[in-house]
């Protein structure tokens, strides 16, 4: 189904905005998805989200708000985790997107493609001084047990989400018909679609013994030619989805709603009882679809 499967990619784009293109698009933002608050000592480094970008990468946003300077950057998952027990692979991580110095900022970086990474936020307050300072707390110099304070730290993640129009037509291939039989000299015939709006796709696949005319038609004259075969010549010449002569192959056609209710006749060009496989799907709205227009009116 190599060919159906390239195919679809393009009718989803075509297909859907064609018929949904009087409704407005949908807008998307960044919204808050989650707020975390910690408490770093000197020095301490903080672990924050994983994010997992797909194969063309991908963006974050975090709003960051800290008491004193920290300093931000996206490690890979995998590399950091594995520094935690191996401090000897430190200095061979690889930050990106590090900003130092930082007390308030939104925070933004593009990631690279199928790769984990994870937000690292790092006290920039070097511990030496702090620790004398402590102990000279503890020891009473000071007179009080004035410890160094931790640098609150507030995150706020954001996902990239609808924001406005977010409820529209959704479009997918829907199975008509899928069947294997043996051949005789009658005919086979199939109601399979009556088009729901105007360039409805249908798609079609064969896998025959021997040369074998398909047609789709309109249901009244489908009829006609089963009961009187001998009139296939001339109902052919008034359909462009038809093929002759054919054992394996795809091929679709559109419709529109004024066509009305369609069947595929399939006939043999020669004696068999053998089987025939035959499959047919055609691409339309599966939901949200009060919300297209009537077919052969103008947005």
């Amino acid at each position: 189904m190599r060919t159906r499967l390239g195919m679809a990619a393009l009718i989803c784009g075509f297909l859907s905005s064609a018929w949904a293109q009087q409704l407005p698009p949908r807008t998307f933002d960044w919204v808050r998805a989650s707020d975390e608050v910690v408490q770093l000592d000197p020095a301490d480094y903080h672990t924050g989200r994983v994010y997992r970008p797909g194969p063309d990468g991908g963006n974050m946003h975090v709003i960051i708000q800290a008491k004193r300077p920290v300093t931000l950057a996206m490690v890979g998952a995998d590399e950091w985790k594995a520094a935690q027990t191996n401090p000897e692979l430190w200095g061979n991580l690889e930050y990106r997107c590090m900003r130092e110095h930082v007390t308030s900022t939104t925070y933004e970086c593009h990631l690279p493609p199928s790769h984990a990474m994870t937000l690292v936020i790092h006290d920039e307050r070097t511990p030496d001084r702090a620790l004398m300072q402590g102990i000279g707390a503890v020891l009473g110099r000071t007179g009080a047990r004035a410890f160094v304070a931790p640098t609150d730290v507030e995150i706020t993640y954001h996902s990239w989400s609808c924001v406005a129009n977010c409820i529209q037509p959704e479009f997918q291939w829907v199975r008509l018909v899928k069947e294997k039989y043996e051949l005789s000299a009658v005919p086979k015939l199939y109601s399979i679609l009556t088009p729901e709006q105007d360039g409805q796709k249908l798609w079609m696949k064969i896998k025959a013994p021997v040369p074998m005319t398909l047609a789709v038609l309109p249901s009244a004259t489908a009829d006609q030619i089963y009961d009187k075969p001998e009139q296939l010549g001339s109902a052919l010449a008034q359909t462009t989805c038809k093929q002759r002569g054919v054992q394996s192959m795809e091929f679709d056609c559109l419709f529109n709603a004024a066509d009305g209710p369609q069947s595929l006749l399939i006939v043999p060009d020669l004696k068999s009882h053998k089987k025939t496989e035959i499959e047919v799907q055609t691409y339309k709205c599966v939901e949200n679809c009060e919300l297209l227009a009537p077919a052969g009116t103008q947005p």
